[in-house]
């Protein structure tokens, strides 16, 4: 087995999810990540840990939504007896291909969304990762050869976590005691939103690997303004493009798309929450230096913000504020490369994608 596939493997059972002697996991996974899976079995097996695997068949999941009535959509609830049951969640992405539910109806995918939420929610309170293997059908869609793209891979995921935490927790520190952040981007994106009394989260690897953010989640009636979202985002096995959304007291009240627009819009309408910020997040991982329409890898990209409409995170709210709750989580990405800058509190702490910690940082324009 190579080598890299073990390395990912151990990062994922020692650093992500501390796994233990006795822990119940589930897995999740493609059978094209088939050597992950192996792989994490063996770590798994050296720990004393008793995992279950569930492969993940797109094209049963299609042939499913589109026999399915609507109305006939609940919560599975073997599904979430197992999850009450479960310690640890390993979800690994890497499938032959991410349009194979394109023509699943929006109003279908949403209703199962609403369905699922309580196993989402459950499974929320395990120590839960989600990964990537890399495969031709990943390769493909980034554009890239198969060998390239697996070197990007584990050059994102492979790496020294404890340095890059140290780089992130510098953001951490600008980020958690501020009162408002506002994002601007050329003349499409100007968004100011409230981060009072949120906190801040270096994401080095608890949840996603490759990790790589400072996240938090924005006070939900707080944010103002216009952004438009530079790169395009797959969902419901749709790619979604040109996204332009305005906000007012928090809420979505306007809101475009140059490609699936009607996918958008059923997105949106899933439920009250879902017109609402539940992230800010600051991609820090600068490994991941090119566009893969993989959003794992994606929104962890160094010059980039992403903001997410749909449910806040749970270790960002403090019990006594006010959460935003809804069965979406969609992440959009704005591109902070060019005539763009970060303020948090009116000062400036990243211009163009460098950071104000970081050599070539610019204060003025």
């Amino acid at each position: 087995m190579d080598e890299r596939v073990r390395q990912h493997a151990e990062i994922l059972v020692d650093h992500c999810a501390d796994v233990q002697r006795g822990d119940m996991v589930q897995i999740g996974a493609s059978k094209h990540a088939e050597d992950l899976v192996v792989a994490l079995y063996e770590a798994l097996g050296e720990r004393g840990a008793r995992p279950s695997l569930s492969w993940s068949l797109p094209k049963a999941s299609r042939a499913y939504a589109q026999a399915m009535d609507e109305d006939d959509y609940t919560t599975k609830d073997h599904e979430l007896a197992a999850m009450e049951e479960t310690d640890v969640v390993f979800l690994v992405g890497g499938g032959p291909n991410p349009f194979e539910t394109s023509d699943v109806p929006p109003e279908k995918a949403q209703a199962g969304s609403r369905a699922h939420q309580p196993v989402l929610e459950e499974r929320l309170g395990t120590r839960w990762v989600i990964t990537t293997h890399p495969t031709a059908a990943g390769a493909q869609q980034a554009e890239m050869a198969t060998p390239a793209y697996e070197e990007f891979v584990y050059d994102a995921v492979n790496k020294d976590w404890g340095e890059q935490s140290a780089f992130q927790a510098q953001m951490v520190e600008l980020l958690d005691p501020a009162d408002e952040v506002r994002v601007v981007s050329g003349d499409t994106t100007d968004l100011t939103m409230r981060v009072d009394g949120m906190r801040a989260i270096n994401d080095d690897g608890d949840h996603n690997m490759p990790a790589g953010e400072v996240f938090t989640s924005p006070v939900p009636d707080s944010v103002e303004g216009e952004v438009y979202f530079d790169k395009p985002l797959m969902r419901q096995g749709n790619e979604i493009e040109g996204v332009s959304l305005t906000f007012e007291d928090g809420e979505v009240v306007d809101h475009a798309a140059e490609k699936n627009e009607d996918v958008l819009s059923s997105i949106l309408d899933t439920d009250e929450g879902a017109r609402r910020l539940g992230e800010l997040g600051i991609g820090m991982n600068r490994a991941i230096d090119q566009f893969t329409y993989n959003m794992l890898f994606d929104e962890k990209t160094g010059d980039t913000v992403h903001l997410a409409v749909g449910a806040a995170i749970d270790e960002c709210v403090p019990e006594d504020s006010e959460f935003n709750d809804s069965a979406v989580h969609m992440d959009m990405i704005v591109d902070m490369s060019e005539d763009s800058y970060i303020e948090i509190d009116g000062d400036v702490v990243q211009r163009n994608g460098t950071f104000v910690f970081e050599d070539g940082f610019q204060s003025e324009a």
